[in-house]
């Protein structure tokens, strides 16, 4: 994870402070790239897809010897995002699955390296296809399968920031849509006023959005309030829901249907169609 981290705070600031010893050089080629990949976020929702795409296939072009690991695994996890399409998703994960072929990257600690998690989220959640029989790729696969078991008979017990204490379990009858997000997080951000959006629309008929945040009451309170977030928002700041839920990295959403069952997630952002499609699973439309 190491790598990935690096090359995340090389593109955007990230938590590591990049020395001189490991601050990543980029070759030409990979320039042009990693300036885009910069300013993905900022692009519209319209022109997103298609520098997505493009970029997929720039990255494809690179040579086996370059950082075209990194780079493609940054850009995976910038593709879930919203909605690029299945189409832009799959070359995403071509690409992807191209580099780690090319060069698959160690184990991490004995667990399967970042890369090959990324892929598999891709397999598993976004519906690609891709060829790989690296043990790193099926060690990954079986992981993402036994976390979605752990989720599924999860509960918790947690208070919002008006005092009042929600339990999962004890929401049977009702269509949860539990949401794993923060303050400092673009897409949790850009993702909310849908959530908020929905919540009215469908509260009538038995929608509940709990969403968790493992930061202090002080930081998200003024947040909330700014932006007029009516939905319970629960606190978890000693991050076991996060740990229960094997939350890595957010935000992350999971909708359990009227009988508490575990009927969609998302491992990432999501838009406003997205959330219906996944609380139409439930029942919801």
């Amino acid at each position: 994870m190491r790598a990935a981290l690096l090359v995340a705070a090389a593109l955007f600031g990230g938590p590591l402070t990049l020395t001189a010893q490991n601050r990543i050089a980029w070759s030409d080629d990979e320039k042009p790239i990693v300036q885009q990949l910069r300013g993905l976020r900022g692009l519209s929702d319209s022109e997103r897809p298609k520098a997505t795409l493009q970029l997929a296939l720039q990255i494809r072009q690179l040579a086996a010897a370059s950082h075209k690991e990194l780079l493609a695994d940054q850009l995976a996890n910038l593709a879930t995002e919203g909605d690029p399409g299945h189409d832009t998703l799959q070359e995403v994960a071509a690409t992807l699955a191209q580099a780690l072929q090319e060069q698959p990257p160690a184990t991490e600690e004995g667990k399967p390296n970042g890369a090959f998690v990324t892929l598999a989220q891709l397999v598993r959640y976004e519906h690609v296809q891709v060829s790989s029989d690296n043990p790193q790729f099926a060690a990954a696969m079986s992981k993402l399968e036994a976390d979605d078991l752990s989720r599924q008979s999860a509960n918790f017990t947690l208070t919002d920031l008006t005092g009042k204490s929600w339990t999962l379990r004890d929401l049977r009858g009702k269509v949860v849509l539990v949401n794993f997000w923060a303050t400092w997080c673009p897409p949790c951000r850009k993702e909310m006023p849908d959530l908020e959006a929905l919540g009215k629309r469908f509260g009538p008929q038995g929608l509940v959005i709990l969403a968790i945040s493992d930061e202090d009451a002080g930081k998200v309170k003024p947040f909330i309030a700014e932006h007029q977030i009516s939905y319970p928002i629960l606190l978890d700041p000693g991050r076991k829901v996060n740990e229960t839920f094997r939350v890595e990295g957010i935000p992350k959403s999971f909708v359990y249907d009227r009988d508490g069952k575990l009927v969609a997630q998302a491992i990432d952002m999501r838009t406003g169609k997205q959330f219906l499609a996944m609380l139409a699973q439930a029942g919801l439309e």
